[in-house]
């Protein structure tokens, strides 16, 4: 015979710690971050956990010393961005992002790059007379900006011209030449050695920061389409030393002034 009431004040026991439990859990309070603290630990050489770290990646710094010293061309003479309408390394600069981007965009789209332009401040070092290396490109291109192309109409272009006469800043340019009046207003634009078309499509080559507007470049956000290859300009530079021997000394006007 099945001894009812036991079976009873087990199911009571049960029935009591489950609501217990339930009303634990629904009363938890939650808990918030209000405060964080943060202190300096200094590293030195005294620490034997340094010693270690020293020691493990040692090997691995000397590899890449070796490949960011090594020797890929050679500069005749110091190259810096200091001018007042272009500069030696900024005139380079354009002219290699240029020469190294068509081939790529010409295999992808079936269509050339008419010209560059890219900012001056986003070249950070100069190039030192005497051996360039892969450092050399670090220095100058520290940051993981990409080349890009977009397409913009010939409005753009004047909008592009305006803002360059309005900042003053030889900001490196190729594939474009014009011509500033007494009255700072652009004349004789000439793209690729052809007269300024307003009504034709042109494919500007730049950096991924400046294609959305950066430095105040807004002209770019106005493009008709934008073509992401890819290709760090540090990338591109590293490329391009390799190539040659000595770099060019380019001093050629892309920018002239009326007197």
């Amino acid at each position: 015979m099945v001894n009812l009431k036991n079976y009873s004040v087990g199911i009571k026991y049960f029935v009591l710690f489950l609501t217990f439990t339930l009303g634990i859990s629904g009363c938890q309070q939650k808990l918030y971050v209000s405060r964080i603290v943060g202190k300096e630990i200094p590293i030195t050489d005294q620490n034997s956990e340094v010693s270690e770290i020293k020691d493990f990646i040692k090997p691995y710094r000397e590899r890449i010393d070796q490949d960011l010293n090594t020797v890929l061309a050679y500069a005749p003479e110091t190259l810096d961005k200091s001018g007042e309408w272009q500069s030696a390394i900024g005139n380079l600069f354009a002219d290699v992002v240029l020469k190294k981007g068509n081939p790529i965009f010409m295999a992808r789209e079936k269509k050339s790059i008419d010209l560059v332009l890219l900012n001056h401040g986003g070249i950070r070092s100069i190039i030192p007379k005497g051996n360039v290396t892969a450092r050399t490109a670090f220095e100058i291109m520290p940051f993981e900006n990409s080349l890009v192309v977009v397409a913009v109409k010939g409005e753009q272009i004047m909008e592009m011209i305006q803002y360059i006469i309005k900042e003053k800043k030889p900001h490196p340019l190729t594939g474009m030449t014009f011509i500033i009046d007494k009255n700072s207003e652009p004349k004789t634009i000439l793209i690729q050695g052809a007269p300024l078309d307003n009504n034709k499509i042109y494919y500007v080559g730049t950096n991924d920061y400046l294609s959305n507007g950066g430095d105040n470049m807004v002209f770019f956000k106005k493009g008709v389409q934008k073509y992401d290859l890819d290709y760090k300009l540090r990338n591109i530079l590293i490329d391009y030393f390799k190539e040659v021997d000595t770099l060019p000394v380019v001093l050629d006007k892309r920018i002239f002034v009326e007197k």
